[in-house]
């Protein structure tokens, strides 16, 4: 896939890096990505990757803005409140890059009706969805990027047992939903928080697209908002685990 003029001007600051280059950018723009959740680390991350130039990206939720993301979940307006979020979001997206493809999907993935982007990203807010995403990536050989957050805190990490050996996957870390696990909205967060965990999750779609660095597989990494600090630590596969050891 060649460049044209605008796209060189567009990407030039990518092709100036030598890990990415007019390869990586070619890359890029053949990719195709599927984000299920278009809210709070949704969107940041579809922004980015909007404007990197991902050539394809399918949203999937069956949400509708509500005043209350607002304060977080900066891709929407106070005007859009009340209106499908995959659709508000996909606005969004072809106005940064009028070129790139996007299908937006206004209802919940099921195993019938699936997403079809070679890289998957959960970008939920509840357990049976993770756990639903995280076996069809096991079982159709995709890696899945997965970002969540809450309070003051966010984490990240890429699940890739259906194509590297060895590597875990999100029920080895969460074999199943904890007992005092709460409802997204009866939660606090704050708002920059999602921000840094959704961008977060794109540059590990990147990175994965294009090779370059290393990749959060086997390893989760830890936003601590209130503490202006990261770290990571290592995640192992889990021999009982009934999903990627079943």
């Amino acid at each position: 896939m060649s460049l044209t003029p605008e796209e060189l001007e567009r990407h030039k600051r990518h092709i100036l890096l030598k890990e990415i280059g007019g390869p990586g950018v070619q890359k890029i723009r053949a990719a195709s990505v599927s984000i299920m959740g278009s809210g709070a680390l949704g969107g940041p991350c579809a922004l980015y990757l909007a404007a990197a130039g991902i050539g394809q990206i399918e949203l999937w939720d069956d949400d509708r803005v509500d005043r209350s993301n607002l304060q977080r979940q900066i891709q929407f307006a106070d005007a859009d409140t009340g209106r499908e979020k995959v659709e508000r979001l996909a606005a969004r997206l072809r106005a940064i890059d009028p070129v790139l493809k996007v299908t937006a999907v206004s209802r919940r993935a099921s195993e019938s009706d699936a997403p079809t982007g070679a890289i998957l990203v959960d970008a939920t807010d509840n357990f049976p969805a993770r756990f639903a995403l995280n076996h069809l990536a096991h079982t159709t050989h995709r890696p899945l990027v997965s970002g969540a957050a809450s309070g003051w805190s966010g984490q990240v990490s890429v699940f890739a047992s259906g194509t590297v050996d060895s590597a875990p996957c999100y029920q080895c870390w969460v074999p199943e939903a904890p007992p005092a696990a709460e409802a997204c909205d009866e939660v606090g967060v704050a708002g920059p928080v999602t921000g840094m965990t959704g961008s977060a999750m794109a540059l590990e779609v990147l990175k994965l697209v294009t090779g370059a660095g290393t990749p959060l597989i086997g390893r989760l990494l830890l936003i601590d908002g209130l503490a202006g600090s990261t770290r990571t630590v290592n995640l192992r596969r889990d021999l009982q685990c009934p999903i990627c050891n079943g």
